[in-house]
């Protein structure tokens, strides 16, 4: 890719994640009860990627729209997204959430729990607006969304409760918890601007694929990553006793003492900090984390034979930026 682009690139998702800041600040802004909408507001408030709305963003410009068309669409979804992050704290007892207290422990669960339902609702409301095409398809789009994450989410709840997890059943959890959140991203984005059928089924793949390489990312991350960049402590997943791509694939290729240590993280829910070392090391024997870097590399050229096929050839430079982009990321 030309520096040329690089810059232009990168300074298009500044740009377009000022102006989301920007609107995600005032969304709520004046509802009353404040007791309601302002833990809503802290939430919202706390500075992420917002993937999620730029993933709209492209995906609207990518078959001939503008950013303009789609800004409460894009709100829509960082909302949705932040009301399953509220309710995922919630489940996993987090006390921290982007370095800041989570909504429960900075105000208390019941705020936390009806805070997050009220960006769920809001966030309806933002999206109606742009409904002025496709609404049908658009709002069908959104909910899919909302229903896999929730499945995803119970998959992922059953799974610290089993001993054995395969890495299908892996895949599927984390395609809906994770990755269907950025194809719905993705579809409402050409939806709501008179894409094409053939277009809307490019970005939605995109999305899916990307959504997979962007979380087993995640789990690499988690052991891989330097502290100082990460900002929050590696080998966490571990420490939670997580089933994870890189423990799923460490269990079904180790055997012996190997497969004991890893059977001991099962039956304790978890390893002390001391040990975190040793996994890596275990992890590194048993070379599941050059089997997630392939799998990371395979599922993004998935997304990128995907996007290749949108019609417009213009637009393909900016989500392969965005794809090089997250899978070269160090948090």
């Amino acid at each position: 890719m030309k520096p040329a682009d690089l810059k232009k690139y990168i300074s298009f998702y500044e740009r377009e994640r000022k102006i989301i800041d920007q609107k995600l600040a005032s969304a709520l802004k004046d509802r009353q009860p404040t007791e309601l909408y302002e833990p809503a507001s802290y939430i919202l408030e706390s500075s992420g990627k917002r993937l999620r709305p730029l993933l709209v963003i492209l995906s609207a410009s990518a078959v001939g729209g503008k950013p303009k068309q789609v800004y409460n669409a894009a709100i829509a979804v960082e909302m949705l997204h932040n009301f399953t992050l509220v309710h995922d704290d919630i489940m996993d007892k987090a006390d921290l959430r982007r370095g800041n207290l989570t909504l429960h422990k900075k105000y208390n669960l019941n705020t936390a729990i009806l805070a997050g339902d009220s960006l769920l609702a809001v966030a309806y409301e933002f999206l109606l607006k742009d409904c002025k095409l496709n609404a049908r398809q658009a709002l069908g789009a959104f909910t899919r969304g909302l229903v896999e994450v929730c499945e995803g989410q119970s998959l992922d709840t059953e799974f610290e409760t089993r001993e054995i997890v395969t890495l299908d059943e892996y895949i599927e959890m984390i395609r809906k918890k994770t990755a269907a959140l950025a194809q719905m991203c993705c579809e409402l984005g050409s939806y709501l601007v008179n894409g094409s059928k053939n277009d809307v089924r490019c970005l939605s793949n995109f999305g899916k694929y990307l959504g997979i390489a962007f979380q087993i990312q995640d789990d690499l991350l988690d052991i891989t990553a330097d502290k100082a960049e990460f900002g929050k402590r590696i080998g966490g997943d571990l420490m939670e006793g997580k089933k994870t791509f890189l423990f799923i694939e460490a269990f079904e290729k180790a055997k012996g003492e190997d497969k004991k240590d890893l059977l001991k993280v099962i039956a304790n829910k978890g390893i002390r900090s001391n040990q975190i070392d040793k996994y890596k090391k275990l992890y590194e024997k048993l070379g599941v984390i050059d089997d997630a870097r392939a799998a990371i590399k395979n599922y993004t050229n998935k997304a990128l034979k995907s996007i290749n096929r949108i019609s417009n050839k213009n637009e393909v430079d900016v989500f392969y930026w965005l794809a090089d982009s997250l899978i070269k990321r160090n948090k």
